[in-house]
């Protein structure tokens, strides 16, 4: 089965964004990656823009699909809570065509100026990372009635400092150490 005009100008676009990033990709990069005529990139996606919009879509399901996937495994709140780490681990090791540069989420909203629908999108997503995590913090001291939220803010941060960490180092080493604090903290509840 071969991938319609659109998925091959969405792959090339998530290649090419995160290899170079987005402002220095152009349309003509793109399709011609894409193996497909410049008419086509406008006949699936409107703009540039929307391009973009799709990409920051495709890396939000993309690690949700890393984290769905751990969490199957979990059984209990805390392995939940490290499924979270594992899942941006598992994206730290993803075979990247030049390597891994950090969190593509992240590298995009840094080209996007402040209040743009862009950087909005990509807010959302570390918003919803940091709600499973109050999600599983809270399940996980259920039985104490603490307040969670404080955590569950101090490890989205700590994710964030991992995942920016590991992209200058180019691997999840920085990830898998966020994790064992994560988990050493946990402890406590």
């Amino acid at each position: 089965m071969t991938d319609s005009a659109h998925d091959k100008l969405l792959n090339a676009a998530r290649a090419l964004f995160y290899s170079h990033g987005i402002n220095n990709t152009g349309i003509d990069a793109i399709t011609k990656r894409a193996g497909v005529a410049k008419k086509s990139l406008y006949n699936n996606f409107s703009s540039k823009d929307a391009l973009i919009e799709a990409y920051l879509t495709a890396r939000h399901q993309e690690w949700l699909d890393f984290y769905y996937a751990r969490e199957k495994r979990a059984k209990t709140p805390r392995d939940k809570v490290v499924a979270v780490f594992e899942a941006y681990a598992d994206h730290a090791e993803f075979a990247y065509e030049e390597g891994f540069r950090g969190c593509g989420l992240l590298n995009a909203a840094a080209e996007f100026p402040a209040g743009s629908p862009g950087r909005l999108a990509v807010r959302q997503h570390k918003e919803q990372v940091e709600s499973i995590l109050a999600e599983h913090l809270a399940e996980l001291a259920n039985s104490t009635g603490q307040d969670t939220q404080p955590l569950a803010r101090h490890f989205a941060f700590l994710l964030e400092g991992s995942i920016s960490r590991a992209g200058l180092e180019g691997d999840s080493r920085c990830i898998f150490q966020a994790s064992e604090m994560a988990q050493q903290m946990m402890e406590a509840l």
